[in-house]
């Protein structure tokens, strides 16, 4: 329980469940004001679960600034007033932006539509280089600023043919294509903001990580040794949420951040967990 974020201001997008509502826990169990976003305020039964009021709620006994935006990260409109009500919320200028949020919509490419595809980018690429946009002037006041974008190992290329391709194999290509051009993107503005004081990576794990959503898509297809834990992926993450100037541009994988630079796992209450860091399935 280090506080090491006391003092500074977050926004989490896709906060509502699964990865993103870890990392704003993790955040606000170390002392950050958070603002969650996500479309989802209050429950409704959603086949998914969760909800902005319940993340909020848990993370209230963290005893830090909590807020919340209702957004669709689809719509243009609606995603520029996340920001600026942030930092209402938050009473200052946003230094940790982490965008979590995306559209995954597995099927095949032959047949894929043009209106999934438009969507799968407008949400997964437009939408955080919006953000990280909105937020750059006032990191830029600060002097510091920590973006960081989640990713996939669905970006990368496998080697074939022939292709041994990870189920639902091709189904998987148009969200890889965006989470591509998202790691494309993060490399271009670390070089660009590079010497500013603002980082800019991308995570991505190694293993699946079974959230919510993943456990519905892909989870009848993933084996057990194909899996890494969700506090796993959140310790990665957390530890781009404060890395040095130095480490920027850069497109990481949780489990080996965890090996390399010697982290430790905790809870998404911020205490150490019992198992030695990077150990687990997926290692």
């Amino acid at each position: 329980m280090t506080g090491r974020f006391a003092g500074r201001r977050a926004v989490v997008t896709g906060a509502s469940r699964g990865i993103g509502a870890g990392i704003a826990e993790r955040l606000a169990a170390e002392g950050a004001d958070v603002v969650l976003v996500a479309r989802t305020v209050e429950p409704d039964g959603h086949p998914l679960g969760g909800s902005l009021r319940e993340t909020a709620d848990r993370l209230a006994r963290h005893g830090t600034r909590v807020g919340v935006v209702a957004a669709d990260l689809s719509d243009e409109e609606g995603r520029a007033r996340i920001l600026p009500r942030a930092a209402e919320l938050l009473g200052g200028h946003v230094d940790v932006l982490v965008n979590n949020a995306a559209a995954a919509i597995y099927q095949p490419l032959a047949d894929y539509p043009l209106k999934r595809r438009r969507l799968t980018f407008e949400v997964n690429v437009h939408a955080p280089l919006d953000l990280i946009q909105a937020a750059l002037p006032g990191m830029r006041e600060l002097g510091s600023g920590w973006i960081v974008n989640l990713s996939s190992a669905t970006a990368r290329h496998q080697p074939g043919p022939p292709f041994e391709l990870v189920e639902p194999g091709t189904a998987m290509a148009v969200y890889g294509a965006s989470k591509a051009a998202l790691d494309r993107i993060t490399h271009g503005l670390g070089a660009e903001l590079h010497g500013t004081g603002i980082r800019v990576n991308t995570v991505q794990p190694r293993a699946a990580v079974l959230s919510e959503g993943a456990a519905r898509l892909v989870g009848a297809t993933i084996r057990p040794d194909q899996v890494e834990s969700l506090e796993e992926m959140v310790e990665g993450a957390v530890a781009l949420c404060d890395c040095p100037p130095d480490v920027t541009g850069q497109v990481t994988v949780s489990l080996d951040l965890i090996r390399d630079w010697g982290l430790t796992v905790h809870g998404l209450d911020g205490r150490p967990l019992a198992a030695t860091a990077g150990e687990g399935a997926g290692s």
